[in-house]
């Protein structure tokens, strides 16, 4: 079996991806990881060639921003790196900029890969999602979180990104996929809130013009993480590959977990899903099988 990592990348350094420890969180069982560096403001690119893996595929790629539609771009630029992956792969695993895989879960993902590489049916690996918010002692434990996501698909050239890079399609229609027991911890939430205020105001404009950001956007020089409606305490461990960021954190976050901020439908909504599990007008862009 072969399995190649696949992502993109912009700016990582200006705008403090952990897309280091991204890649270096799957890299152990990937023979090769293609990663599209988009046209930067900083160092991303020797940021990257700092991993020093053979496996590591940089293309050097120039983001379209004029593709605001649905954050087009993000999917663009996944292709991209998608369309590089070695043809005799039998899986690709997708990886964003901010997500990163804990160690504990790479023996049960590959024995995944290995169960379902003849079982044509399966064309992609289904994800559960941890999102980590403000700091590193908090989760997002609200429906404005997505909870899972495909994270792995087939070596499939028809199966191409969507909207903006947050699943899969093949031929626009649902991927058939297989919900594995490993998670996705998301860190998009966690950076200064300078740095954090920068990024919400540059990614807007993935999906808006300046005009509509300025109006739209506050101008603070620095984000309100307090602006969130439930979190409650992360009591696991983190990835190794993160540890060092969760020690070098230069702000404070703090917050109530008690403190909720729900309408009464979404107290309702909530109070269902805690008590079935099932999460009433979930969105699902994939069909598990």
């Amino acid at each position: 079996m072969k399995v190649s990592g696949f992502s993109f990348i912009r700016n990582a350094i200006k705008y403090d991806y952990p897309i280091v420890e991204s890649i270096k969180s799957i890299l152990p069982i990937c023979d090769e990881f293609v990663i599209a560096v988009g046209e930067s403001d900083d160092k991303t690119n020797e940021l990257i060639q700092s991993i020093n893996s053979p496996k590591i595929k940089i293309i050097d790629t120039v983001w379209d921003d004029s593709l605001r539609k649905g954050g087009e771009v993000l999917a663009k630029e996944t292709d991209k790196a998608f369309s590089e992956v070695a043809e005799d792969s039998d899986w690709a695993f997708y990886i964003q900029g901010d997500e990163v895989i804990h160690e504990k879960y790479l023996d049960e993902i590959k024995n995944k890969m290995q169960k379902f590489k003849d079982d044509a049916k399966v064309e992609g690996l289904l994800f559960n999602y941890i999102h980590f918010y403000g700091s590193y002692d908090f989760i997002g434990d609200s429906r404005k979180w997505y909870r899972r996501e495909v994270r792995i698909v087939r070596n499939d050239k028809s199966i191409h990104s969507f909207r903006d890079a947050q699943g899969f399609r093949k031929n626009n229609k649902l991927l058939k996929v297989k919900q594995i027991d490993a998670k996705v911890y998301h860190y998009g939430w966690v950076k200064h809130p300078e740095i954090q205020q920068a990024k919400q105001k540059n990614f807007h404009l993935l999906w808006h013009d300046k005009n509509w950001v300025e109006k739209n956007i506050d101008n603070d020089t620095e984000f309100d993480y307090l602006n969130i409606d439930s979190l409650r305490q992360f009591e696991g461990e983190h990835p190794e590959v993160i540890k060092k960021r969760v020690l070098d954190k230069n702000w404070a976050f703090s917050f109530d977990p008690l403190q909720k901020c729900f309408s009464h439908k979404l107290k309702f909504l909530n109070f269902v899903e805690k008590k079935t599990g099932w999460r009433l007008g979930e969105y699902k862009n994939y069909r598990l099988i």
